[in-house]
């Protein structure tokens, strides 16, 4: 009996690998995008911190989501104030029109929620094409990221219902959404782009 459990030891705690290191990259975001117009930089940090988790075996995830925060800022500060500000106007389109009541405005809220679906595939690809290349552009991470998100409907389909599934599940967690919610949509993110760079 001893021995089943030591054995099982290393598979276990690989398995707390997997929601240890994330909740840590999560912990980090949530610090970083405190500045609000700081999300994106900080989900690009994030990233970057999860690759070198996943590629190198580096666990320093908190570490190095700090550390690459500040080149991630000068690469993307302009692109995060223009999602930020595109959050905002469908926020307050989302809030106008639920206080009305005429036929129209369900396919006015519809169309809404697909911009913003769009808009959150896009980014939390964006933010694994640049944690994946962090020497890289802008303009080579939106490539990459218009690639990974919407190349295949299966793939934006997955990482949309990673966002959602990953607030949902992790509410069980105190800070659970705040720590899993960026950071498991990202990792799956990082894995797609992987088995993508490496289809013929």
């Amino acid at each position: 009996m001893r021995a089943t459990l030591s054995s099982g030891w290393p598979t276990l705690l690989r398995r707390l690998e997997f929601v240890a290191y994330p909740a840590v990259a999560g912990a980090a975001f949530a610090v970083l995008a405190l500045g609000v117009v700081t999300w994106l930089p900080a989900l690009a940090a994030m990233a970057y911190g999860l690759q070198r988790w996943r590629a190198e075996g580096d666990s320093r995830c908190f570490v190095h989501t700090f550390r690459a925060f500040p080149r991630y800022w000068r690469a993307l500060w302009r692109h995060s104030l223009v999602s930020t500000a595109a959050a905002g106007v469908l926020a307050a389109n989302v809030v106008h029109l639920l206080g009305r009541s005429e036929p129209w405005t369900f396919v006015l809220l519809a169309a809404q929620a697909g911009i913003s679906a769009a808009l959150v595939i896009h980014h939390v690809a964006l933010a694994a094409e640049a944690g994946r290349a962090p020497g890289g552009t802008v303009r080579g991470w939106t490539r990459g990221a218009l690639a990974l998100g919407f190349g295949s409907a299966a793939r934006g389909t997955a990482l949309l219902g990673a966002v959602v599934s990953a607030v949902l599940l992790s509410l069980v967690v105190p800070l659970g959404p705040l720590l899993l919610g960026p950071s498991i949509p990202v990792l799956l993110a990082l894995s797609f782009a992987d088995s993508r760079r490496h289809t013929p």
